[in-house]
């Protein structure tokens, strides 16, 4: 079997010559499963797409267990190849089809990477006392969690509970949502919300649920100061919202004022809000 270079890529019996995964080769093969929720909650492993994703994996000791290239993205991102072999990560160089079958995206930019879960208890998120949370209560939407968990972390939320029937934070399209930010964050899934918040609670958080109706308007709660305190933010889903057990549990239920015609806000434009309301109030 081959073994790593010193510049991190695999080269094969033939010499010199590098020998290129391709699609039915065992490592990709097995890589590809991971695209399957089941085999990743199986495995503890799951795949990062692109240079981005990459790049902010390797920040992280120990989550990445293998990286897979094209010569030609390897090349156009040697520091990123060398970052991982000097890291001790197998570098692996694969054909076109063989990065097409690991990747899920329509234009792949050419390296993939196989990463351990991030997972972190509550208690042990809760361990480092944040001052802003953001509780991702069953919503399924891979896009949307991917885009609320960034939003939170550029906000400076330390983490991100996806609670209840929640999207599995390692499907792809939340990976790739996230842009990197799935690794800067506390990622924390909780089966039971309603004990969720309870921790949350617990640990001195005040617990906001955003609805259209609340009976309190987030400028207001600005205004009054309430935002400045350590905040946990109750994100539901668009097509139905928050569970009735998680609204009523809140000590408010916030609506964002809108000032024009429009009906509502998406739930990544209101988490914004929200977020980004408490990062200036806490600040």
């Amino acid at each position: 079997m081959s073994s790593p270079t010193p510049g991190g890529r695999l080269a094969g019996a033939r010499g010199n010559a590098t020998v290129l995964f391709t699609p039915r080769t065992p490592r990709v093969v097995a890589a590809r499963r991971l695209h399957r929720r089941r085999d990743r909650d199986t495995t503890g492993r799951f795949l990062a797409e692109g240079p981005q994703a990459v790049r902010e994996a390797l920040t992280r000791p120990g989550v990445v267990t293998e990286l897979f290239g094209t010569p030609t993205a390897l090349d156009r991102h040697a520091e990123l190849a060398a970052l991982a072999a000097g890291g001790g990560v197998p570098v692996s160089e694969v054909t076109d089809d063989a990065l097409a079958a690991l990747a899920e995206t329509v234009a792949p930019q050419g390296l993939v990477a196989v990463c351990r879960h991030l997972d972190v208890p509550l208690a042990q998120a809760l361990a480092g006392a944040p001052r802003l949370v953001a509780v991702l209560a069953e919503i399924r939407d891979p896009g949307n969690a991917g885009t609320v968990l960034r939003t939170a972390d550029a906000a400076g939320a330390g983490a991100v509970v996806f609670a209840g029937d929640a999207v599995d934070p390692y499907n792809g399209k939340c990976v790739r949502a996230s842009a990197g930010s799935l690794f800067h964050v506390d990622v924390v899934r909780a089966a039971d919300t309603v004990q969720a918040v309870d921790a949350l609670r617990a640990a001195g958080l005040s617990i906001l649920a955003t609805t259209g109706y609340g009976e309190a308007d987030l400028d207001d709660l600005a205004d009054a100061g309430r935002l400045a305190a350590p905040t946990a933010w109750l994100f539901g889903s668009e097509a139905h919202g928050l569970p009735p057990a998680l609204t009523e549990a809140a000590d408010a239920r916030v609506r964002v004022p809108l000032h024009g015609r429009a009906e509502s806000l998406n739930l990544a434009a209101a988490a914004a809000v929200c977020l980004y309301a408490s990062a200036r109030a806490q600040r």
